[in-house]
């Protein structure tokens, strides 16, 4: 069944009314016709079961069938700080971040970073960004639309980790996978964890001290080598696991 997200301004008592892009899509992509039923998202938690009751030019007017809280969400907050990689892995990234359950993508410079962003390029990414976001989350069912911020230097990203519960930073010199196990486990309870990712290359010493400086924990994610695409995405892997509720 066809998801949407819709503000909570844009729903009534027993209706919800759909404006902007998704009419067009509705009605010419998906050729829905009054009585079609469709699946929405107000972002914050409740979901609605909809038929559509009439379509104009440039709303889409549907009836309430059902309503209830959302279940898909995680009971915590992920923060996935990506250092930025080159080429269109930040899309794939953030594409499977956000099926994955992640709450915040936080683009990050770093020193090793190759991708340098002018002004201008990085309006245009943070937009196409968030695109694949709000698309990721429709396909995936979610609750809301995970945010993607603004590129980050490394010390301001940190800064902004400081309010989480907890911190975590793969590094090829962390204790084994022992301590990694009950690292991950002395998390439950946490509602807000933050993931920082280095770009490829990884981060540079200085850089990882800094972020131990600032409270991250060091983790292993095994004995292999895994590239910038695949870190954080196993690291969200593993907390949605930890996470997840019956």
């Amino acid at each position: 069944m066809p998801r949407f997200f819709v503000n909570p301004s844009q729903v009534r008592e027993d209706s919800i009314i759909i404006q902007g892009n998704d009419v067009n899509h509705i009605r010419n992509v998906l050729r829905m016709r009054p009585g079609d039923e469709l699946s929405l998202s107000d972002g914050q938690g409740t979901d609605y079961f909809c038929r559509i009751q009439s379509m104009e030019r440039d709303e889409i007017c549907l009836s309430i069938e059902n309503s209830w809280k959302s279940y898909v969400e995680l009971p915590v907050r992920l923060y996935l700080f990506q250092g930025l990689p080159k080429g269109e892995k930040m899309e794939l990234i953030i594409q499977k971040a956000v099926e994955l359950g992640a709450y915040e993508i936080i683009p990050v410079r770093t020193n090793r970073a190759i991708v340098k962003l002018d002004a201008k390029k990085e309006v245009k990414k943070i937009a196409r960004w968030q695109q694949i976001a709000e698309s990721g989350a429709k396909q995936s069912g979610r609750g809301m639309i995970p945010a993607v911020k603004p590129v980050m230097g490394l010390a301001e990203a940190l800064a902004y980790a400081k309010s989480l519960d907890g911190i975590l930073i793969p590094y090829e010199k962390a204790e084994g996978i022992k301590k990694t196990r009950e690292i991950i486990a002395g998390l439950k309870g946490k509602k807000s964890v933050g993931i920082f990712i280095g770009p490829e290359g990884g981060f540079d010493e200085a850089e990882v001290e800094a972020a131990m400086a600032a409270g991250a924990v060091p983790v292993t994610l095994g004995r292999r080598i895994l590239r910038t695409e695949t870190a954080g995405l196993t690291m969200l892997s593993i907390l949605m696991f930890e996470f997840e509720e019956e």
